[in-house]
């Protein structure tokens, strides 16, 4: 299997690059994200030539705006030099389905990094570079490592590299209609246990769609799809998604059968089972009894089961 590109904050692969000649090592992403990823890192700081070790840097909010300045020397402004630095590398960025960012950094935080005003900090800033890539690329799926530790914010973030991963190979190929009609029809569900009223939309932005305009619609759907998947499944969208490919079943399975299924996804609802339960049941019936829109679905079995992620969600 080829691996899916996904650039990382140089530290988190081990790499000695913060301003104290020190790492920030995740296991969990070298050792399990990355037999399915590709990583490209990056330390924004070293590329901005500032050099290991180096002066601390923090946010600040100054009469400029919020600016990166020296912990020890405010006169040290890295702003710009970081900035310059993040956009030396759009073309590069512009090839990953996925980031992994430092949590807490003043160049890679992706939220709540502290922005000192008076010398009193405030959890409300992004660091430099992470403004850059979320502003450049908004449907790059972007996370935090010490988010990662959220079942639900992990599989979000995982699900969606391996979507974008799917429609860069649909690109690929060549997008056309049909090639955009059968990609929504395998993600729909995936989008309904995101956001119903935005899984909706979808369908709306590819009706009527054809060659003509495959360019046009490919790039709205996309965009609406990858905003759509950024909300966080709830166990609410995800019992409507399960009851609604339960009714695939309507005619096919006996009374025991239905009751057993009734009952196991009740249980998800109330939280007594994972998200892995009801669908490996569903799994099991429509092996008996296929369905081609169900069988197709990638809700079925979003990313590899070797990575558990269901089981906790």
């Amino acid at each position: 299997m080829q691996k899916i590109p996904v650039g990382i904050s140089a530290c988190l692969l081990g790499h000695e690059v913060r301003y104290d000649g020190a790492h920030k090592y995740h296991s969990y992403i070298e050792r399990t994200l990355g037999q399915y990823f590709e990583f490209r890192p990056f330390c924004p700081e070293v590329e901005a030539g500032l050099g290991v070790p180096r002066p601390c840097v923090q946010l600040r909010e100054t009469p400029d705006g919020i600016r990166c300045v020296g912990v020890k020397d405010h006169s040290l402004d890295v702003t710009e030099s970081l900035q310059e630095a993040a956009r030396r590398q759009q073309d590069w960025l512009g090839g990953m389905c996925g980031y992994i960012l430092k949590k807490d950094s003043p160049s890679c935080g992706m939220t709540r990094v502290k922005v000192y005003k008076n010398d009193i900090p405030a959890r409300q800033g992004v660091g430099i570079f992470a403004d850059y890539l979320q502003s450049a690329f908004p449907s790059l799926p972007v996370e935090e490592e010490g988010r990662l530790g959220d079942a639900g914010l992990r599989e979000n973030f995982i699900q969606r590299v391996f979507v974008m991963q799917r429609w860069r190979d649909l690109c690929e190929q060549g997008l056309s209609a049909h090639g955009l009609i059968t990609f929504h029809s395998q993600h729909k569900l995936i989008a309904m246990s995101h956001e119903q009223n935005q899984a909706r939309e979808l369908g709306r932005i590819i009706a009527g769609v054809t060659n003509a305009d495959i360019d046009r619609v490919g790039a709205a759907y996309f965009s609406a799809l990858m905003s759509c998947l950024k909300v966080v499944a709830t166990r609410g969208n995800h019992v409507n998604v399960l009851q609604h490919i339960q009714g695939y079943l309507k005619h096919k399975l006996d009374s025991d059968d239905k009751q057993e299924l009734v009952e196991t996804i009740e249980n998800y609802r109330i939280g007594l089972l994972p998200l892995i339960v009801p669908l490996t049941l569903l799994r099991h019936h429509f092996r008996k009894e296929p369905d081609a829109f169900i069988d197709n679905s990638f809700y079925m079995l979003p990313h590899p089961a070797e990575l558990s992620l269901l089981n906790s969600i």
